[in-house]
């Protein structure tokens, strides 16, 4: 008997079924070359096959699948191109939402920053690295809702899904949780003293950081990086 799974009222089927694929790709569960079937998504879902078809489409507009008429879905090889790409634009907008943030935080934003920051000590800790991407993901969105610009994390984290695949592979030794959680407290350093420049330069350190991860990364893990032009 199939059971029905336990999708939350407030959003989108659709949307759901494409974070729980695009958390199954970035953390290396599904890997790439893999044929995703709508049939058997729709099946492990208990939904038809309309919300897992526009589930396909999205995870296509991030870059981690590529769907072939008439082949069908398949998980994309991780491009270093496009995380460079990524990065750029990635780097972009939140070094202007950053120095924004630091100019409008609040005590009470402070708080809320220096509890997560808690968080990920602990998660990092405990080995629990799904855990601490998922805080590292809300310490960059606290920074967007200090300015109140929920588009901008939108399109940070539509950009910036292949750059999690390298950012989970990394997290073992080539860039540990303890090393990301010294850069987030510069960052929360620019922030509390209200200080543009020095936010600004932390976070530019901090994203930087994925331009030599990625050819560690890459060099280590040749089967799963696509050869760029």
């Amino acid at each position: 008997m199939t059971i029905a799974y336990p999708f939350a009222t407030s959003e989108p089927v659709n949307q759901q079924i494409y974070r729980l694929l695009r958390q199954e790709i970035v953390d290396c569960t599904i890997r790439p070359g893999t044929l995703l079937s709508e049939k058997e998504i729709s099946t492990r879902f208990n939904v038809s096959r309309q919300p897992v078809r526009e589930a396909f489409i999205k995870l296509s507009e991030t870059g981690l699948v590529q769907i072939l008429p008439q082949r069908g879905t398949f998980v994309m090889k991780i491009s270093a191109k496009r995380v460079s790409d990524g990065r750029f634009i990635r780097e972009a907008v939140e070094i202007a939402i950053i120095r924004r943030a630091a100019l409008a935080v609040t005590p009470e934003h402070l708080m809320q920053l220096k509890h997560n920051l808690h968080r990920q000590e602990l998660a990092a800790s405990n080995k629990r690295i799904k855990e601490f991407l998922e805080l590292d993901d809300e310490f960059h969105r606290t920074f967007t809702q200090i300015v109140d610009c929920p588009m901008a994390w939108e399109t940070v984290e539509t950009i910036k899904a292949t750059m999690d695949r390298v950012r989970f592979m990394s997290l073992a030794d080539v860039s540990p949780p303890e090393s990301l959680i010294e850069q987030h407290y510069k960052i929360y350093d620019g922030l509390e003293k209200r200080d543009p420049d020095a936010a600004e330069t932390a976070m530019k350190q901090h994203l930087g950081e994925m331009i030599s991860t990625v050819t560690t990364i890459s060099q280590r893990n040749t089967d799963w990086f696509e050869a760029d032009e």
